[in-house]
């Protein structure tokens, strides 16, 4: 049974699409189209009774979700490909970055940005929500960037973490929010890696790659 890929072009989803191409799998990729509603349809349900993206489905048919874990998953499965570190320290610092970009930056930042009125129901308070979610990224890329100093990767090369990381990376670009210098030089640096520019050209994203 191939591997199937459910995810949304543009979103979290990028990160692990990018970390399946990395380590060479095939798999199948199935869109889900958020705005649309397919992640509450019965069908999808099915597969992730969370609702959310990314999901992987693998060869036994078993499913795999949320972000840390399909990419610790891979990292895991494939050592060859060098996603994840091998010494204590260094698998530490990737799960501090992995755990800031996605539960930081997305979850709290990002989040009010996107889906203000999940945390406001008036319209009267969506503005400030919204400044508190640029807050929340502004700071969030600033401690990103003071671990980033002096550093290609989160750890000695490409991994997991560089991938979460990116994922936020793209939407500050997407959306006009400045990124510090470290993190700015970080996002250039994974826009030359030919998986990250295949998955780009994939999902409708070549523009972000001149």
């Amino acid at each position: 049974m191939t591997k199937k890929f459910y995810m949304t072009p543009g979103s979290c989803s990028t990160g692990i699409h990018i970390l399946l191409e990395e380590c060479g799998l095939v798999f199948e990729a199935h869109i889900v189209n958020l705005l649309a509603g397919d992640a509450n349809s019965k069908e999808y349900r099915a597969i992730n009774p969370k609702g959310t993206v990314p999901a992987l489905m693998l060869d036994d048919g078993s499913v795999l979700t949320e972000f840390s874990a399909i990419a610790w998953w891979l990292g895991r499965s494939y050592p060859k490909r060098g996603l994840l570190p091998e010494s204590v320290a260094d698998e530490v610092r990737v799960l501090g970055l992995l755990n800031h970009a996605v539960n930081t930056l997305h979850m709290q930042g990002f989040a009010r940005i996107f889906t203000t009125e999940r945390f406001a129901p008036s319209h009267c308070d969506h503005a400030s929500v919204e400044a508190q979610g640029r807050l929340i990224v502004e700071q969030g890329f600033a401690l990103a960037d003071k671990e980033l100093a002096g550093r290609d990767w989160v750890v000695e090369r490409f991994g997991v973490a560089d991938a979460a990381l990116f994922y936020v990376e793209f939407w500050a670009e997407r959306i006009g929010i400045p990124l510090p210098p470290n993190c700015a030089a970080h996002y250039r640096r994974i826009l030359t890696r030919p998986a990250v520019r295949q998955v780009l050209a994939e999902e409708g994203y070549a523009s972000a790659l001149r």
